[in-house]
């Protein structure tokens, strides 16, 4: 489940200020902003806060973001499919970081955004798909 900043703030009985100076210090995992709203994935019902080091961060160490994983469906595969009727190949596609594993049914462990974006679609050409930074399970 995925909840705003005055919900994860109740959560964890501190002030959303707080909060708001945890999530920019990066301290709370998982959690991603999207327009001006923060989005904070809950792990048995709270949010997970990495603990801080005392004194300040040194200049030089820069946080990786958490890769996305993207999931969409590959049109040319189903176009092809329907040409070849003996060998059926899977459609779904989930790419996380460089690469590309395909699926006939897929499942997301946690939560998930639909994206649909016609004006600026992804490399591979398409224009709705699915993002999320938990784990993702191909069932076949």
């Amino acid at each position: 489940m995925i909840v705003g900043t005055t919900e994860a703030a109740q959560i964890l009985e501190i002030s959303t200020a707080r909060l708001r100076v945890l999530l920019s210090e990066g301290r709370v995992q998982g959690a991603y902003k999207t327009g001006k709203m923060w989005l904070i994935p809950l792990v048995n019902g709270e949010p997970i806060i990495e603990r801080g080091t005392r004194g300040p961060a040194p200049r030089w160490r820069n946080l990786r973001k958490a890769a996305k994983t993207i999931v969409h469906v590959n049109s040319h595969r189903i176009r092809q499919n329907q040409k070849q009727q003996q060998q059926q190949l899977p459609v779904i596609t989930v790419k996380t970081g460089k690469t590309n594993t395909y699926g006939d049914t897929i499942e997301i462990l946690g939560g998930c955004r639909v994206v649909y974006r016609p004006d600026k679609p992804l490399s591979c050409g398409a224009r709705v798909w699915i993002e999320t930074l938990n784990k993702v399970m191909i069932v076949g």
